[in-house]
């Protein structure tokens, strides 16, 4: 048996959770996908799938093994990267996610730089609001603002990030400055789609209120356009708005109140043996999003 090939098709199998699937991606016959992972459980001596009728699971031992098999098929792949000197000079597609307005205000300038720098490159951009799996999703690698969970991945922090409150000066002017969180319940909401997620918006010192927003909006440019015009409040992140308090087209209001900021990475998997192409932007990168004083 081909460990490599059968680890592979292991990991084919696990990742669209049907050999039917696997076989078709693989340009392999069902009965022989069957038989690779069934030879697989032979010699490691244990299930690696639970099977029914409707959908294919890894067991636990599966579970651990094919993170297992994930990394040795990505050192072989960096070996042969290497060999062919891959790792020299940046070549290739490099393909990032972040944020969709974080990406699109504050990571596509770099991005352009990026390829002005490197002409022989091409870049592919994912940016939107869910957490992208940087390996499942094909990612090089990912701008991320949030508490990192342990992945195990190279995590280089390059700022942080506050939450604020804001409104435009005519509204505070007609309705008044809240000077505690408490306040909130007499002033109109307007919450964005990562505010509304939970009626409770949290507070320094461990103080909490719930909201009750007024008008809902599923992007956060819809809701900072909204206080922008007079209407009412809403909660964003500070760079969200950050054109908008240089003009003076939005003010902060319950600063002394703020929660502590959130953290900035840019996050790879590769570590030390990341190819060039991710290499060289994120040293272009990481000193250009610490510059920025809308999250430093």
């Amino acid at each position: 048996m081909d460990r490599w090939q059968a680890m592979r098709i292991f990991v084919k199998v696990a990742e669209t959770e049907s050999f039917a699937k696997a076989a078709r991606q693989m340009h392999m016959s069902a009965p022989a996908v069957t038989r690779t992972v069934a030879a697989l459980e032979e010699l490691i001596g244990a299930r690696l799938f639970v099977r029914t009728t409707r959908s294919v699971k890894t067991t636990e031992a599966g579970g651990r093994y094919l993170d297992d098999c994930r990394r040795i098929l990505n050192d072989i792949a960096q070996a042969e990267s290497a060999a062919a000197g891959h790792y020299a000079e940046p070549s290739g597609t490099l393909t990032l996610t972040a944020s969709a307005l974080f990406g699109q205000m504050y990571v596509l300038p770099i991005v352009t730089e990026y390829l002005d720098a490197y002409p022989g490159m091409y870049a592919r951009t994912f940016f939107v609001d869910r957490l992208v799996n940087i390996v499942e999703e094909g990612m090089d690698l990912a701008i991320r603002i949030g508490h990192l969970p342990d992945s195990g991945f190279t995590a280089i922090q390059v700022g942080s990030i506050r939450r604020v409150i804001c409104a435009s000066p005519e509204y505070l002017k007609t309705r008044g400055i809240p000077t505690t969180p408490a306040d909130l319940k007499h002033h109109r909401i307007v919450a964005s789609h990562s505010a509304w997620i939970s009626p409770e918006w949290h507070f320094a010192h461990g103080q909490r209120v719930i909201i009750d927003p007024v008008l809902q909006c599923n992007t956060n440019e819809a809701a900072i356009a909204t206080a922008k015009a007079g209407w009412g409040l809403t909660r964003v992140l500070h760079y969200q708005v950050g054109p908008a308090l240089h003009d003076g087209t939005l003010q902060i209001v319950l600063s002394d109140f703020e929660e502590p900021p959130l953290p900035v990475h840019v996050l790879y998997p590769e570590g030390r043996q990341a190819p060039a192409k991710v290499r060289a932007f994120v040293d272009l990168a990481v000193p250009r999003l610490r510059e920025n004083p809308l999250f430093n």
